[in-house]
């Protein structure tokens, strides 16, 4: 794949079959023909940073439930899309997604270190990563060019993080440099699920642009800000990246008022703020993490006074037909 250090995306240490996983332990192999299955559809990975963190004591381990396949996987819901978000319709050139009118998003590969069991671009993302080629990328640069409503570019993906330093650097130093950008915003998992990727180069690479820069970091538990990730993260700061935080409500994972202030504190003493607290979009095989709209506001509404201010995100839902997000609440009466 072009522009990807692919010695480290093809480690073989981390885990991409049923086979990796029932052999670190990670997989009953009762289990085994299943998700076999489950892999022939959805791409698997698992990274040691991720592996490491697993309880292979606990059978509902929440860092084991947000990565390992289950069967259920293959079940689709009446109610479950294979575009929920509706990146299609809004694609005005392949690679970009234009939602809103002063942002839009560039997905430069489909290629993630882990893959997540709950994501909304499961169809899509891979191990084949579907890089933009240079002809592709330049199109969808040209089109930020052109578009001066757009102050704000987004990286996302897949993993934008899964780029050398020198692509990723070259891309964002491309979108910099159009005087109608005014921010930069990129998404990763990298910094917890694969923290050696973030190399010095890398940090250099995000923290020499002329324009500010921020990085939403995808993470649902506490326990995924392990001491490498710490240091990580660290390194992104200390380059002057500002750190943001998302995470998805999650059934078996945190789905508690004590796993959600756990995590939103363990952001704090990373120095991330949380910035959404996302509903769960309905891809195919996901319901197994479904937790009901009401049941999230009166966690939330649990935490009110219970955290800072600081560690509060904004809880949203993306609206059907990509019509984007909006804030669920929680509402609270007048006294």
């Amino acid at each position: 794949m072009p522009g990807i250090s692919s010695g480290r995306i093809m480690s073989a240490r981390t885990l991409r079959s049923a086979a990796d996983l029932a052999e670190a332990g990670l997989l009953p192999n009762a289990a085994v023909p299943a998700v076999e299955r489950v892999g022939a559809r959805y791409s698997i990975a698992v990274t040691p940073a991720v592996a490491g963190l697993v309880d292979r004591a606990d059978p509902a381990d929440p860092i084991a439930r947000q990565y390992i396949p289950d069967a259920a996987e293959l079940l689709t819901a009446p109610h479950e899309l294979a575009d929920p978000t509706a990146d299609e319709p809004f694609t005005p050139v392949k690679g970009v997604v234009h939602r809103y009118p002063d942002r839009a998003l560039l997905k430069p590969l489909l290629a993630c270190p882990v893959y997540c069991r709950f994501c909304f671009r499961r169809e899509a993302v891979g191990a084949d990563g579907g890089v933009l080629g240079e002809a592709e990328l330049e199109a969808a640069l040209a089109w930020f060019a052109r578009m001066p409503a757009v102050r704000e570019a987004i990286l996302t993906g897949g993993d934008p993080l899964m780029l050398s330093p020198r692509r990723l650097g070259s891309i964002l130093g491309r979108l910099s440099a159009m005087p109608h950008i005014e921010l930069l915003r990129v998404h990763s998992r990298v910094p917890v699920a694969a923290p050696d990727l973030v190399t010095p180069a890398l940090a250099e690479a995000l923290g020499a642009l002329e324009r500010p820069i921020y990085l939403c970091v995808h993470a649902n538990h506490a326990r995924e800000f392990s001491p490498a990730a710490m240091e990580a993260l660290g390194r992104l700061q200390r380059a002057g990246v500002v750190l943001l935080g998302q995470s998805v409500l999650l059934r078996g994972v945190n789905d508690s008022a004590e796993a959600l202030e756990g995590l939103f504190r363990a952001m704090l003493r990373a120095r991330i703020k949380p910035y959404y607290l996302h509903q769960l979009d309905p891809a195919p095989g996901t319901a197994r993490f479904a937790v009901p709209v009401e049941e999230g506001r009166a966690l939330l509404r649990a935490l009110r006074g219970r955290v800072s201010g600081l560690a509060w995100p904004t809880y949203v839902q993306e609206r059907p037909g990509g019509a984007g997000k909006v804030p669920l609440g929680p509402a609270y009466e007048e006294a």
